[in-house]
């Protein structure tokens, strides 16, 4: 497999307050690869950093063998990098297929973003049965395909979910799940941000483990689930 994202030594900073410090991951072409920890632990301001709405205070920052670190965020999208943000940012006003069609604002061949849109209602039928209604009448559940679908519409080769479970029902819960493994299967690489670290080490081909800024534990999905200090620390176990 091929090194699709590298960060290096990356540290970002709130004025005087270090949220990321120093760390190093990478992300293979075909992965699904979590991010685990506590709130606070770094890995909203990780993926706001690699998407490049915060800059590095240090390290690197690569993807498809290119640093990133300095570009701005379109430029980072056009590139195939998309991020689906903590809290759905969705367009409350906007109907569900403004919405989507916003995710493709960098894109200019209408007959592939047609196709995409397609592919979008196809994976959510939701969204298509309800594509004129304004977004902001959808539950969080809906939202949060929504969003995912927006996200989509750029057509990445690695998407970033930060949190995409949060405040959902357990049966909403595990069909974003069950999507995020159907977008792993068609093609796309995954880096995942979530609250539920069982569901999110399920699903990971590789977790690292986030503590006040820190990668303090990293390994496969499988071989973390069963981790003594990941079972205390994360997954409510003794």
């Amino acid at each position: 497999m091929t090194a699709m994202l590298e960060v290096k030594d990356l540290s970002v900073a709130y004025g005087k307050i270090t949220a990321v410090k120093g760390i190093n991951f990478t992300v293979e072409e075909g992965q699904v690869v979590t991010l685990i920890g506590t709130n606070g632990a770094g890995k909203t301001t990780t993926l706001r950093t690699i998407s490049g709405l915060l800059r590095p205070s240090k390290g690197e920052i690569s993807f498809l063998g290119k640093r990133i670190d300095k570009a701005p965020a379109h430029s980072i999208v056009t590139m195939g990098l998309a991020h689906s943000p903590e809290g759905r940012r969705i367009f409350p006003r906007q109907s569900v297929e403004e919405n989507l069609m916003l995710g493709a604002f960098a894109r200019r061949d209408r007959a592939d973003i047609q196709a995409d849109l397609k592919e979008a209602y196809d994976l959510f039928p939701i969204l298509a049965e309800r594509r004129k209604q304004p977004a902001g009448t959808f539950s969080g559940g809906e939202q949060q395909m929504l969003a995912m679908g927006r996200a989509m519409m750029s057509r990445p080769k690695l998407l970033m979910l930060d949190e995409p479970s949060m405040g959902l029902s357990p049966i909403m819960m595990k069909k974003i799940m069950t999507t995020v493994r159907t977008l792993q299967k068609r093609g796309t690489t995954i880096l995942l941000v979530e609250q539920n670290a069982r569901a999110a080490l399920k699903l990971a081909s590789h977790g690292y483990v986030l503590e006040v800024g820190k990668i303090v534990l990293d390994g496969p999905g499988s071989e973390l689930l069963v981790s003594d200090d990941v079972k205390k620390a994360y997954l409510g176990e003794d």
